[in-house]
């Protein structure tokens, strides 16, 4: 991905509801979204942007430049020098450690990014980095899912749902059939029955760690919000204790 930018003596058009005309030395940021933001020397606030427009066209020479999204128009019109140049870009996230690559691991929401390779690695919900690393070079995430789980940002050194169904899978009885509750994943990590199709008995695995047991015989989980039961809508007598 990279960021163009426009600097120089434009003349800046914005027909919708900040309709505004301005010129002076400028520096127009194009990011990869078609976002426009044109700033000049006065303090943080663009004087003139338009966010993720429906379309956008940029001409060299002359330059020429407009962005539409529906009734709101940006134009910018050089009409002095101009320089235009495009710049690598990636997210900027928290660093987390080395790439097996030498290059830089930064973290933004669930993902880990290489700024050097480019790799990119998932990360759950809930997962926390920590200071080790795997034999194989890339640091481990904490994360916890029943239990607590240190895993490699790399699934091909072990994934969530291998760890997940060697500590749980078979551990507890379906409330309906009583056949065994075996790891799944269906979309998510589940707890379903093996019994499916003909018990479709499933829950999700929570983001808590086990920590006793429900009087109706399922795991009760301790969550940020308290204990509950693997089953949301359960009733029974001592649910959560």
């Amino acid at each position: 991905m990279s960021i163009r930018t426009i600097a120089g003596d434009c003349l800046v058009h914005f027909d919708g509801r900040r309709e505004r005309t301005v010129r002076g030395r400028v520096v127009a940021l194009l990011k990869p979204d078609n976002t426009v933001l044109v700033h000049d020397t006065d303090g943080y606030q663009p004087v003139a942007w338009l966010t993720r427009p429906e379309s956008l066209s940029v001409t060299r020479d002359p330059l020429w430049l407009l962005a539409s999204d529906g009734e709101e128009t940006l134009r910018i019109e050089a009409v002095g020098d101009v320089a235009i140049a495009e710049h690598d870009a990636t997210d900027a996230g928290t660093p987390v450690g080395p790439c097996r690559c030498g290059g830089a691991l930064i973290r933004s929401g669930t993902d880990v990014t290489c700024l050097g390779c480019a790799d990119r690695f998932g990360l759950p919900s809930g997962a926390s980095m920590t200071d080790a690393a795997c034999s194989c070079g890339l640091p481990r995430f904490r994360i916890d899912r029943g239990g607590r789980f240190e895993l490699c940002l790399d699934y091909e050194c072990g994934s969530l749902l291998e760890a997940a169904r060697e500590r749980f899978d078979r551990e507890w009885t379906c409330p309906n059939c009583s056949g065994d509750l075996r790891i799944l994943r269906r979309g998510g990590i589940i707890v379903g029955c093996e019994g499916y199709p003909d018990c479709e008995t499933g829950f999700v695995l929570p983001d808590g760690r086990v920590t006793g047991s429900c009087d109706c015989g399922l795991p009760v989980f301790e969550l940020p919000n308290g204990p509950r039961c693997l089953d949301v809508g359960c009733s029974a007598t001592g649910n959560g204790a």
